[in-house]
């Protein structure tokens, strides 16, 4: 197994160079691997993440045997992001309904795909590689306690090489604070980046909207400790971000998932 980044007694730290994808495909051991991507309006960048997942992690695609299906979830999108992530080589399918959210594209997506092993990355980024997937799958691959693993990241705003991340610092980190600090040990609860196996995603099924990654932590550390959770440096994201005047309902969605989880309230 990989060193683990010594932090905190219950947060495994892991960098993605701790992987080797040749290596993670061997660790399969008959299990299968699928990627799957909720986008809504994500033409501008879909097409190259799905490429670079094809080409160097799926056999089909030339790659190593690692990844054996990308899914990409179009969620009511209104440009061509379906038929662009069809031609790099994705199966597309819609959402339960147009523009139904993140959590429930998420459900979509686990409803439809095969992998034993599934993990999510977003479609707006856009300087992605394939340690996206290696950095996420190399915690679940190499250890069998491992029931969840968030990516974290470095994130440029608005020509800053930091700053990404308001929701986080101010809903997502102080509502964690304040009902659930044990998971204070997640530098990025919000990452959209996420991987579990199937059983784990069976018990701590997504919620609606916005809300869908704050609790997958909550309902994961509940039902199986905080402690079984595992984070991956995949270095910088540059993605999309949002104006402030749109994080009003993400914000809203992570507070109102919180307070129904807690024994507090």
């Amino acid at each position: 197994m990989p060193g683990r980044v010594p932090d905190d007694e219950q947060a495994r730290v892991f960098a993605h160079g701790d992987f080797d994808a040749a290596e993670l495909a061997a660790a399969k051991a008959g299990r299968t691997v699928s990627v799957c991507i909720p986008a809504r309006n994500e033409a501008a960048t879909i097409g190259p993440i799905v490429h670079s997942i094809v080409a160097g992690l799926t056999a089909g695609g030339g790659g190593l045997p690692l990844v054996d299906e990308v899914i990409v979830v179009d969620d009511g999108s209104t440009d061509d992001t379906g038929a662009i992530a069809t031609r790099a080589g994705a199966r597309v399918i819609g959402g339960d309904t147009p523009s139904g959210g993140k959590g429930q594209a998420m459900r979509v997506a686990l409803r439809e795909a095969q992998g034993d092993l599934v993990a999510f990355i977003d479609g707006d980024v856009t300087n992605f590689g394939p340690h996206f997937v290696t950095g996420l799958l190399g915690p679940l691959l190499t250890d069998d306690t491992t029931t969840v693993v968030k990516g974290f990241y470095q994130r440029p705003l608005n020509g800053a090489p930091d700053g990404g991340g308001r929701v986080t610092e101010l809903m997502a980190r102080p509502v964690i604070d304040l009902l659930y600090p044990a998971l204070a040990v997640i530098r990025q609860p919000l990452a959209g980046e996420t991987a579990a196996p199937r059983w784990v995603f069976e018990k701590c099924v997504p919620a609606d909207g916005y809300a869908v990654e704050l609790a997958l932590l909550i309902d994961a550390a509940s039902h199986f400790g905080v402690e079984t959770v595992a984070q991956v440096d995949l270095g910088v994201r540059v993605h999309r971000n949002r104006p402030l005047s749109e994080l009003r309902p993400q914000a809203t969605d992570i507070l109102a998932a919180a307070l129904a989880r807690s024994p507090l309230v």
